[in-house]
C-alpha cells in the first residue's frame, strides 16, 4: 500500500470518529469480538507463527501470546466502566466554589506498529488497550513475520469495518510512510534505532508517540542467594522464544567466585530440561538465516577477543535451532556487550559488588526491564533505589510484564510511555480537565482594573500563597 492509500484510509477514519466517538458498548462490542477472533482462529494463528519462525512450538504460541492476550480481553471489559468515569478532585480554595474533575477521552485515529518477535502479542496487545480507550486504529504488523502479518490482516479486514479497525501490511517502505501519517498516537514496538527513525517520520505532525524498544536487560545474582534457583529462572526467561524477548535476560552479572556454580548449575538446568524441550518440539528456531549469523558473528567476534565460550548442549542444531551459550571473560569492547542480543546467549560479566552493579547498570543506556536476585530488604531497596529501568522483576525474570495493573514500558534507549491494564487505556486517551464553575463566584471580583478593594484582596491573597 503507498503513501496516498494509506493517507485516504487513515481520512476514511478520522471522518468516521468524528461522525460518532465509540462509547461503552461498542468498544465492549470490539473486545469481545476479538477474542472471538482469537478463540475461532487460535489453530491458525498458531501454525503461521510457526512458519514465520520456521518453528515453534503450539505451547509457547499459546502461553507467551493467546493465552495473555485472551486475559487481557477480559481485565478490559471487566474494568472499562469504571476506567471510563469521571473523576473528582479537589478544587483550588481561592476558585470556591468551583468543582473540578477530569475525564479520559479518546485521542481519534491512532497507528500501531508490531513487532516480529511476537507478532501477534505486539500488534493486538497495544490495539485492545486502543480500543477499550475508544479509538479508530490502523495496524502495521512486522513484515519479517509475513504470515502471521497477513492473517492477521485477513481476519481483522474481515470482521471490522475498515472505518473503525483496518490492518494493512507491507515491506520496509510501507513502514516508513505509515510511521509519516497524521496519527492522533502512534505506538511503535521494535529496535532503538528503527524508534529513532519512528519518532523521526512522526515529529512533522506533531503525533504523540509511544516507543517500546529494547535493550540489555541485566540480570544480578548476589552470592548470598541461591544459585541454582537464580540460574534456573534466568535461564527459563532467556530460553522462552530461544532468547527472542525485548524483557529476555541479556546478560549476567555476579561475582567472579560464583563462575563455576553457574555453569555446573545451568548444565544441570539443561540436562534435566533440554532434551525433553528437544523432544516435544518446543525449542523455537531463529526467525531467518540473517538473524541466525548475527548471532554466529556475535559467538566469533567475543571468542576472537579472548571470551571463553561453554556450549550447554552438545549436539547438533537443526536448521535454524541456535543451542544456548554461556560466554565467560566478556569485555566492554565486544559486540556482544554492545548490542541486544536477541538470542541464547548469556554472557557472564564479573563485578563484585552491589555498588559496582548500581555503577555498571547506571553507566549504561538504560535497560528495558532489571532482575535482582537477593533476599536482604535493603539492598533490594537500594537497587531499585538507584538504578533506572522500565521494570524490575525481583528473584525471577520476564514476569513484571504479565501483571495487568503495572505499567509495561521503557525509559530512555529502552522506549517512552506504556501500556497494558488501565496505563495503556490512559496512553490512548486525553485526560481532560474540566472546572464548573456557579453563578456566584470571588474571581468575579479580580477582574481590572485593579484599584481600592482590589488591591488589598490581592495583598491579602498573595499572604494566603506564601509557603
Amino acid at each position: 500500500m503507498d503513501r496516498s492509500e494509506l493517507e485516504q484510509l487513515l481520512f476514511r477514519q478520522k471522518q468516521a470518529f468524528k461522525r460518532e466517538v465509540p462509547g461503552y458498548e461498542r468498544r465492549i462490542e470490539a473486545l469481545r469480538k476479538l477474542s472471538s477472533i482469537l478463540e475461532e482462529h487460535q489453530e491458525e494463528l498458531i501454525h503461521a507463527v510457526a512458519r514465520d519462525f520456521g518453528w515453534r512450538s503450539h505451547e509457547e504460541t499459546l502461553l507467551l501470546e493467546i493465552y495473555p492476550l485472551q486475559d487481557e480481553i477480559r481485565h478490559a471489559i471487566k474494568n472499562l466502566k469504571s476506567w471510563m468515569k469521571s473523576r473528582r478532585v479537589s478544587g483550588s480554595w481561592f476558585l470556591y466554589p468551583a468543582k473540578a474533575f477530569y475525564q479520559y477521552q479518546p485521542k481519534g485515529c491512532v497507528g500501531i506498529m508490531g513487532a516480529w518477535n511476537y507478532q501477534l502479542m505486539l500488534c493486538l496487545s497495544p490495539m485492545i488497550d486502543a480500543l477499550a480507550a475508544g479509538n479508530h486504529i490502523l495496524l502495521k504488523p512486522s513484515e519479517i513475520a509475513p504470515h502471521s502479518a497477513g492473517l492477521l490482516k485477513r481476519l481483522l479486514n474481515a470482521n471490522f469495518d475498515e472505518a473503525y479497525v483496518s490492518c494493512v501490511t507491507g515491506d520496509a517502505d510501507t513502514a516508513r510512510n505509515f510511521s509519516a501519517l497524521g496519527f492522533d498516537h502512534l505506538f511503535f514496538t521494535g529496535s532503538t534505532t528503527t524508534g529513532k527513525k519512528v519518532m523521526e517520520a512522526a515529529a512533522p505532525n506533531l503525533t504523540p508517540v509511544t516507543l517500546e524498544l529494547g535493550g540489555k536487560s541485566p540480570a544480578i545474582i548476589h552470592p548470598s542467594y541461591s544459585v541454582e534457583r537464580a540460574v534456573e529462572r534466568t535461564l527459563t526467561g532467556k530460553l522462552f522464544n530461544a532468547g527472542q524477548t525485548c524483557v529476555a535476560p541479556d546478560y549476567l552479572m555476579c561475582p567472579e567466585s560464583l563462575n563455576t556454580q553457574i555453569e555446573e548449575q545451568a548444565r544441570n538446568f539443561m540436562q534435566q530440561h533440554f532434551q525433553e524441550l528437544l523432544d516435544a518440539g518446543q525449542y523455537t528456531w531463529i526467525i531467518n538465516d540473517k538473524h541466525y549469523e548475527r548471532l554466529q558473528s556475535l559467538l566469533k567476534d567475543a571468542e576472537d577477543k579472548g571470551a571463553k565460550l561453554v556450549p550447554l548442549w552438545d549436539s547438533e542444531p537443526e536448521d535454524r535451532q541456535f543451542f544456548p551459550y554461556l560466554i565467560f571473560d566478556v569485555q566492554e569492547d565486544m559486540r556482544i556487550m554492545q548490542e541486544e542480543i536477541f538470542g541464547p546467549l548469556l554472557p557472564v560479566l564479573n563485578i563484585g559488588s552491589l555498588s559496582g552493579w548500581i555503577s555498571y547498570v547506571e553507566s549504561n543506556p538504560r535497560p528495558l526491564a532489571l532482575y535482582y536476585f537477593d533476599s536482604n530488604k535493603k539492598r533490594i531497596q537500594r537497587m531499585l533505589q538507584e538504578t533506572n529501568s522500565g521494570g524490575v522483576t525481583i528473584n525471577d525474570t520476564i514476569y513484571h510484564l504479565a501483571q495487568h495493573n503495572l505499567p509495561f514500558g521503557g525509559n530512555g534507549d529502552s522506549g517512552m510511555g506504556h501500556y497494558h491494564g488501565f496505563d495503556g487505556f490512559e496512553t490512548f486517551s486525553k485526560k481532560k480537565a474540566v472546572m464548573k464553575q456557579y453563578s456566584f463566584a470571588p474571581t468575579d471580583f479580580l477582574r481590572p482594573p485593579f484599584t481600592g478593594f482590589k488591591k488589598k484582596l490581592l495583598r491579602k491573597l498573595g499572604s494566603f500563597l506564601k509557603a
